[in-house]
């Protein structure tokens, strides 16, 4: 028996332990925040490691993915507090029917079980899922990225802490040691012991899971995110947005990748758009089409260009024609994450907003909003780019399933 199959059958069976009282939990996470803090030597020790590790292996813009610092960590304690503040799903009524023989049916919200999430180099995703995954009743079974693992052990081991300090079975929480491609196989095909499988990270890894898994698994999501400049938007609010969407932290899914620019306003617009990435540090490399080339200094695109997540200092830029151009680009293109439009007429907004089918789209806002902590879930365990059971972030509703409850006083059917 392998150690991971070890794993997910003792986490089987703390799943089938009888469920946590929500107060209980809740000073459980605060147990878990203040236990991540208190560790900060230990966990950037090990984050330093696995950073030396990584270099020349994995490019730097990937590396500030991995870099934690006692501000980071904090963060991620506030974001275990925030969840604890949020709340319970567990035992919720969704819906109710009384029946006209008697009977009460209630649709109740409960835990799926053990929920499994391999990830890669971010190891923040690791308190993350942790805390969304107790709060909501689940177990999680957790498997990082070699990257990132000394981290995430480090992490786990401040958390299991909080847990053993509350009382609680801290096997709740596990991590897999073995970062090799085998683990991650095991966990996509443990029929019967995982319930839920959610990967995080790169295309590769999303394609794998979604291709090979034979548990149930969420496909969240690689992020070419669009951006669409109209004719009639405000030009120095579309470079802030553009700006903050492509440059605060270029290595995430919802940073944009591809600018489309309405030909009505591109030869205004674009030599903007070139001052001001070519003037950041580092400087931001804009790949066009030939249109864009004739405006300003551009990298040609090729047949790649608008189907690349770039998780880099590069952004694709097209001239379309209008909002409809603009919309069959997106169709065509997207990864269904993250879309907006700039433009200050409210029938093109709805236009864009009715036909462009992504989990999050914004009208005037940048792309970077889509996450959990934003849209209020305290944090995500990722983003959804499906359609069924979830979709964009997902927080604690989304780690439940539900079943029926049905009461009677002797009926038969």
């Amino acid at each position: 028996m392998t150690e991971t199959n070890e794993i997910l059958k003792k986490a089987k069976q703390v799943s089938l332990n009888a469920p946590i009282s929500t107060d209980i939990k809740n000073a459980a996470l605060k147990n878990m925040a203040e236990s991540l803090v208190l560790n900060t030597e230990e966990i950037l020790k090990a984050n330093a490691l696995d950073i030396e590790n990584a270099k020349g292996v994995i490019a730097p813009v990937m590396i500030d993915r991995l870099r934690l610092d006692a501000e980071r960590i904090k963060a991620m304690a506030k974001g275990i507090i925030d969840v604890a503040n949020l709340p319970d799903p567990v035992g919720k009524v969704i819906e109710k029917t009384n029946h006209n023989n008697g009977l009460l049916i209630e649709k109740t919200s409960i835990p799926f079980g053990v929920v499994a999430i391999i990830y890669e180099s971010r190891p923040n995703v690791t308190s993350d899922a942790a805390a969304l995954s107790f709060k909501s009743g689940n177990v999680c079974v957790l498997r990082s990225g070699k990257d990132a693992f000394l981290s995430a052990n480090a992490i786990v081991t401040a958390l299991k802490i909080g847990l053993k300090n509350s009382g609680i079975d801290e096997n709740y929480i596990n991590l897999v040691e073995d970062t090799s491609r085998n683990s991650a196989s095991e966990l996509m095909t443990a029929v019967g012991l995982v319930d839920l499988l959610i990967p995080r990270g790169g295309k590769g890894l999303i394609k794998a899971c979604t291709e090979n898994a034979k548990v149930p698994c969420i496909e969240t999501g690689t992020g070419i995110c669009h951006i669409y400049v109209d004719k009639d938007a405000d030009l120095e609010k579309a470079l802030k947005i553009i700006d903050n969407a492509k440059r605060s932290r270029p290595s995430v899914c919802n940073a944009c990748e591809v600018c489309l620019v309405d030909k009505a306003i591109a030869n205004e617009f674009l030599p903007k758009l070139h001052t001001l990435f070519k003037n950041t540090n580092p400087v931001t490399e804009i790949i066009g089409d030939n249109e864009t080339s004739q405006i300003i200094p551009v990298s040609l695109a090729d047949i790649n260009s608008y189907d690349t997540e770039f998780l880099d200092y590069k952004i694709a830029v097209k001239i379309v024609e209008n909002v409809t151009e603009a919309v069959n680009h997106i169709s065509k293109h997207s990864t269904h994450h993250s879309e907006s439009i700039i433009t200050n007429n409210e029938n093109t907004a709805e236009y864009f907003v009715s036909r462009v089918d992504s989990a999050a789209v914004y009208v005037n806002a940048s792309t970077r909003f889509t996450d959990g902590g934003e849209f209020g879930l305290g944090c995500e365990m990722g983003i959804s780019t499906q359609k069924l059971h979830a979709r964009g972030p997902m927080g604690l509703n989304e780690l439940n399933t539900y079943k029926y409850i049905i009461k009677g006083d002797g009926q038969i059917r």
